[in-house]
């Protein structure tokens, strides 16, 4: 998901908006109905930082409206459908919504992009009185400890230069990060699929960090990656698993 402030926004999800729509994983649909358990009412869900609108496609299932905002028009182009669901280009922290209109606001994933002091006054606008905000991320996946200690590897050595730094907050589960809200105790959660190899590798392809590394070495390091893990993954599907860092609260 990209987002970030107006005056500071950096884009890098745009060049790969087709890639993150047929590739990304999707969210647990238990997240969201748990989250409308919690809100004062299911009227009107705002999603920051959509992307192509994975989550907020999710949320629609729970709620009678939801508006989606992206800062990227490129990621909104790619955004599927959905009768309930109403796409935005507009950034974090100046959202279309009127003050007090919002049951829920969510936040996939991009966080760390924001002006963050800017988007928390902007969720206390947007929120109706005992409204809910969600705000999650996740790292890297867990599938096999052979598997992941290649993985680890690669993301901290191989394509660990070429993050942007705003990712060291998703690294640190986002405790860097405030969160000004009466926090609400929630479940543990994880994101879930069955996945080939080719099907993994296709997802470790839209990294921000692999593009830098090409861009910055002309040269691509997923053959290799590739050479590494076909004798550890098998034939077959695996289980992927990306447990979420969720903070959720009320105004």
């Amino acid at each position: 998901m990209s987002e970030a402030t107006t005056t500071t926004w950096k884009d890098h999800f745009s060049h790969a908006s087709d890639q993150y729509r047929r590739w990304r994983p999707g969210y647990p649909d238990e997240l969201f109905a748990w989250l409308a358990t919690q809100t004062p009412a299911t009227d009107l869900a705002w999603d920051c930082a959509t992307g192509n609108g994975q989550a907020a496609r999710a949320i629609a299932g729970h709620f009678a409206r939801v508006v989606a905002t992206d800062a990227s028009a490129q990621q909104i182009s790619e955004a599927e459908p959905h009768p309930h669901v109403e796409y935005r280009v507009a950034p974090a922290e100046n959202s279309p919504l009127g003050d007090h209109t919002a049951d829920l606001v969510t936040v996939a994933q991009a966080l760390h992009w924001f002006d963050i002091d800017r988007f928390h006054s902007e969720v206390r606008r947007v929120l109706r009185p005992s409204g809910v905000v969600a705000e999650w991320g996740y790292q890297h996946a867990e599938i096999a400890p052979d598997i992941d200690r290649v993985m680890k590897r690669f993301a901290g050595r191989t394509v660990g230069p070429y993050w942007p730094p705003e990712r060291a907050l998703i690294d640190d589960a986002y405790v860097g990060i405030p969160f000004p809200f009466e926090r609400i105790e929630a479940p543990g959660f994880a994101m879930t699929a069955s996945w080939d190899l080719d099907r993994y590798l296709a997802y470790i392809g839209t990294w921000s960090a692999v593009a830098g590394y090409r861009r910055e070495l002309n040269e691509d390091p997923m053959p290799a990656l590739r050479g590494e893990l076909t004798p550890l993954w098998g034939e077959g599907e695996r289980l992927v698993s990306w447990p979420l860092q969720l903070r959720v609260g009320r105004p």
